[in-house]
């Protein structure tokens, strides 16, 4: 009996593979995979016939990547698997780096999902670009999310074989067709919203990168005098205390609610009007992606991979200041009655659907 073909599957948490990836650990097991996942800690995965602990550690470097590095060096020597699949940019770098003198290793296809600088970062780029060039020799396929990153990997030859542009790991539209009235109705009145009420939401895990508290303070200025103004803010994380502090802190905690994470979020964007992010960095952000496809307007931060969105749509807009998002959260207040003729009506997210990135992504795989 022939051996069976071996995936090795690697993100730096196990929520990022919950969240994005196990259509694609179905997907290997359906075409005849051992699916193995390494990632930060061993917890049942659908779809994982094992699951390894890679000790990764947010800061690139800790000494807990090169265990990291070494003990995934360790496994695929013995395991000798034919695929390896790299996702976060934490993970890709230690994973890679783990193979790169080994004599025999199995093709690596490695998944940007938004590289953490730009080309006009200045020097400080290096830091995050230099371990990608490194690692570029053994990176046999590299898919990008947006055009930005495609230009840097193409300029910077951030791969050895192939460069693939994708639309992401494609959003379940299924669970997120657009809002009706009667569902946005129902929805704002189990989260106690007033007719009147304008509410916007941010739905992120609470760190620096996603940058809540930027929001926050922008809210206070333009919430005061205006009670009809409700922020939420879905998600958990290591600020959320903080951000809860800092709402205290501005006398607005009666106008932003925290509640925690959320598993049907799409009932939450049937009771908000406005979907907000202001992220420092993304690649193709699942938060915005879902609120289209509910029909929310957006308001976003101007980085890459929001750009890749939402540029140059007349009723989604990108903010470079405090100022400017202050601005278009009055714009929506002030035109609260024509909301629903506002909304977008899922506007071009077709294109991003979970079935039809499956089949391209699975598609590049096999080839």
């Amino acid at each position: 009996m022939p051996m069976k073909k071996k995936i090795l599957y690697c993100a730096s948490t196990v929520s990022h593979i919950m969240n994005f990836h196990l259509p694609y650990l179905k997907a290997f097991r359906e075409d005849g995979y051992e699916v193995w996942v390494g990632t930060n800690e061993i917890k049942t995965i659908p779809y994982a016939d094992y699951v390894v602990d890679l000790p990764f550690c947010k800061s690139m470097t800790s000494f807990q990547n090169v265990r990291a590095a070494l003990t995934a060096r360790k496994l695929i020597r013995v395991q000798k698997f034919d695929i390896i699949s790299t996702h976060t940019m934490l993970a890709s770098a230690v994973i890679r780096a783990a193979i790169l003198f080994l004599h025999k290793r199995p093709k690596v296809y490695c998944t940007v999902h938004g590289y953490l600088f730009n080309e006009g970062d200045g020097l400080k780029r290096w830091k995050y670009l230099l371990p990608e060039k490194l690692c570029a020799h053994v990176t046999d396929v590299l898919m990008v999310m947006n055009h930005e990153d495609y230009a840097i990997a193409q300029k910077h030859k951030l791969y050895h074989g192939k460069l693939r542009y994708i639309n992401g790991m494609g959003v379940d539209l299924t669970k997120f067709p657009p809002i009706t009235d009667e569902e946005h109705t129902a929805a704002r009145t189990s989260y106690s919203l007033a007719k009147t009420d304008v509410a916007y939401v941010y739905a992120a895990e609470f760190s620096k990168r996603k940058n809540q508290a930027f929001l926050i303070k922008s809210f206070s200025v333009v919430c005061q005098g205006n009670s009809h103004m409700k922020l939420f803010l879905a998600g958990e994380g290591v600020l959320l205390e903080k951000c809860k502090q800092l709402t205290r802190e501005l006398g607005i905690s009666n106008q932003v609610c925290f509640p925690g994470y959320i598993n049907n979020i799409r009932n939450l964007y049937a009771a908000c009007d406005v979907c907000i992010s202001t992220s420092l960095c993304e690649g193709l952000p699942f938060n915005i992606l879902e609120a289209l496809a509910c029909g929310l307007p957006v308001i976003a931060s101007d980085i890459k991979g929001h750009r890749e969105l939402i540029e140059g749509s007349k009723l989604n807009f990108l903010v470079s200041s405090s100022n400017e998002l202050q601005e278009k959260m009055l714009f929506f207040l002030h035109n609260n009655e024509n909301l629903n003729s506002i909304k977008n009506n899922a506007q071009k997210i077709e294109n991003f659907g979970l079935e039809k990135n499956l089949k391209q992504i699975m598609k590049i795989y096999r080839n």
